[in-house]
């Protein structure tokens, strides 16, 4: 009896010191995430302050629309400021008098080529108020740089560079691989530029892809060279010249070619900024606030009735309701209609930053978008970085569709791709199959069993069909014929210059330019912008995902684990093949990624 009575104290006591800790645990996390929610009003800048702006993570559309990193246990997370509310910021440091210039640590940096030249411009008006912008690195990447070429004093560290080699594009092929495996990829799809298969079925590009990407890469490196050029005070074919020959080999090259104002360590650097700011007290220091912290004292307007909607659509174009920084063809279809259903709600900017993904799903997006347009709403599309495939599919069908020059657009086509691991099961594993089946077509598609021709053929006419189906949109959307769309589809990828000058896209210009549009179409003086989908603070996003609310914890710690052990460029190739093997249906997806930086 006696050991029965310990045995139920030391369980009591146990319940209750777990109850203590949990609530003490709860009370923290709340408190943390009561800071981290109501952060605009604890930021304070201070006079003769310094914006300071790092881009080591890549910057998403919308603040905040990006998962969760589960390997972060860390209460004072700070939220991904997202391309418009970074805008906003620099916008608004400009008028701020508390702040006297902006600092760009660019050491690393991780963007698309669109989302930097929106920042870049950004920057560029920043300087008009006479403010400075000084830049540093230990090492200037070619994106790095594109964004340095903006400051009034370049520093990089006396060890480091500047690396301008111009633009490459270098693509995995695994057919080989595959053969060795015995594992077959059974390939149905459309467009003779559609590449997005052929590092399954050939063991090189083609002539058709090669001529593609050496277009569209040109026409990127062309933005780099005038944009850069223009800033340092060059002429476009001499920046060439100096990356043809790789003239900046080390530091002294960056000095002696004009790319670099100074050589310096980060404390010299320090004592710089000091300089500029006036401090001449050796205890003074520089009063820095980061762009996450400042941009919560972004101002939001409630007051205005009428509303234009910003459908911020970026990531994979996947079926269901997909995770954050994705595009759920559920999630989304129903986000639409809900918006649309909104008195409120006077126009629709959608905003696609995407290679795209499932059919399916871009279809029932667009299907939401055409009902928005029937019940009389202005649909505008706002291109980012990307808006290919899929993302292009999304976009068709706006009343105005706009792009950066530097977008990746088009990509109209459709492939399907299914393994068949027979012969690796057979030769290698000595595992075979056998059926019996009541009608010709009862086996579907297996993973285990090679498609007959028969089937194979039903499977490319649904190809077929899609395709059809989206040269119908596109042609419905453009006011074009199918044959003038299939003309410039066939899975081609264009620039947003080349894309205006073939159709497919009707103004160069960003977001601000087609929330401007929207509000003339709707008729509106006065409005505000609501964005959308709602984004979770990071601390929230984490919450979930450690209570089990977030299903996809144990799939986010173990891609990050993967990246920490492959790097980056081998995490890139994994995940790759990754998204081939989820691939359910037909897909309306980009042939490969970009990456200039």
């Amino acid at each position: 009896m006696k050991k029965f009575f310990t045995f139920v104290f030391a369980s009591c006591l146990g319940v209750m010191l777990a109850s203590i800790v949990g609530f003490g645990l709860l009370f923290m996390t709340m408190a943390a995430f009561g800071a981290a929610a109501g952060g605009g009003n604890n930021v304070k800048v201070e006079n003769n302050s310094v914006l300071t702006l790092d881009f080591s993570t890549a910057v998403p559309e919308k603040t905040n629309n990006v998962a969760a990193d589960p390997m972060a246990f860390n209460f004072d997370q700070k939220k991904t400021v997202g391309l418009l509310d970074m805008v906003r910021s620099i916008e608004m440091a400009k008028d701020d008098n508390k702040i006297k210039g902006i600092f760009l640590d660019l050491s690393s940096t991780a963007m698309g080529s669109a989302t930097a030249t929106v920042v870049r411009d950004a920057l560029l008006d920043f300087k008009d108020s006479g403010k400075f912008i000084y830049s540093y690195a230990d090492n200037y990447s070619q994106g790095a740089y594109y964004m340095a070429s903006t400051a009034d004093s370049i520093f990089v560290n006396p060890r480091g560079g500047v690396e301008i080699k111009g633009y490459a594009s270098s693509i995995p092929f695994f057919k080989d691989m595959l053969d060795r495996l015995g594992v077959k990829m059974q390939i149905y799809y459309v467009g003779n530029f559609k590449s997005a298969t052929e590092p399954y079925r050939l063991n090189e590009m083609s002539a058709d892809n090669k001529l593609q990407v050496r277009e569209y890469m040109s026409g990127l490196y062309q933005v780099f060279l005038d944009d850069v050029s223009k800033s340092r005070n060059m002429t476009s074919q001499e920046l060439h010249e100096i990356a043809d020959k790789y003239e900046l080999r080390n530091s002294k090259d960056a000095i002696n070619y004009g790319f670099v104002d100074r050589l310096a360590y980060r404390d010299e650097l320090i004592d710089a900024l000091k300089n500029q700011l006036g401090l001449t007290g050796k205890k003074d220091k520089v009063k820095t606030v980061g762009i996450a912290d400042y941009s919560t004292k972004l101002k939001k307007d409630y007051k205005t009735k009428d509303k234009i909607a910003v459908v911020f659509a970026e990531g994979s174009i996947v079926d269901g309701n997909g995770e954050a920084g994705s595009i759920g063809g559920k999630k989304y279809s129903k986000l639409i209609r809900k918006i649309r259903k909104d008195e409120k709600v006077k126009a629709i900017v959608i905003r696609v930053n995407s290679g795209g993904g499932s059919a399916f799903a871009s279809e029932e997006i667009w299907r939401e978008l055409e009902l928005a347009k029937a019940q009389g709403l202005p649909v505008i599309a706002s291109m980012g970085d990307v808006a290919a495939s899929g993302g292009y599919y999304i976009s068709c069908n706006a009343d105005t569709i706009l792009a950066e020059k530097n977008t990746i657009t088009g990509s109209i086509g459709v492939f399907g791709m299914i393994p068949s691991a027979q012969e690796m099961l057979k030769d290698k594993l000595g595992v075979q199959f056998d059926t019996v089946k009541t009608a010709k077509f009862a086996t579907g598609i297996s993973p285990f069993m090679d498609i007959d021709d028969e089937t194979g053929e039903i499977i490319q006419e649904g190809v077929d069909e899609i395709y059809e189906i989206f040269l119908q949109r596109v042609a419905e959307g453009r006011g074009m014929t199918t044959e003038e769309v299939n003309n410039v589809a066939q899975g081609r990828v264009w620039t947003g210059s080349k894309g205006k000058e073939i159709g497919l896209v009707d103004v160069l210009g960003g977001l601000d330019d087609a929330v401007e549009i929207a509000a003339n179409k709707a008729g509106l003086d006065k409005y505000r912008i609501s964005q959308y989908p709602t984004s979770k603070e990071p601390l929230q996003a984490f919450i979930e995902k450690i209570t089990g609310q977030e299903t996809s914890a144990a799939a986010s710690i173990k891609d990050e684990l993967i990246r920490s052990e492959l790097g980056e460029e081998g995490y890139e190739v994994y995940m790759m093949m990754k998204e081939m093997k989820n691939m359910k249906g037909p897909q309306a997806r980009m042939p490969f990624e970009i990456r200039t930086w």
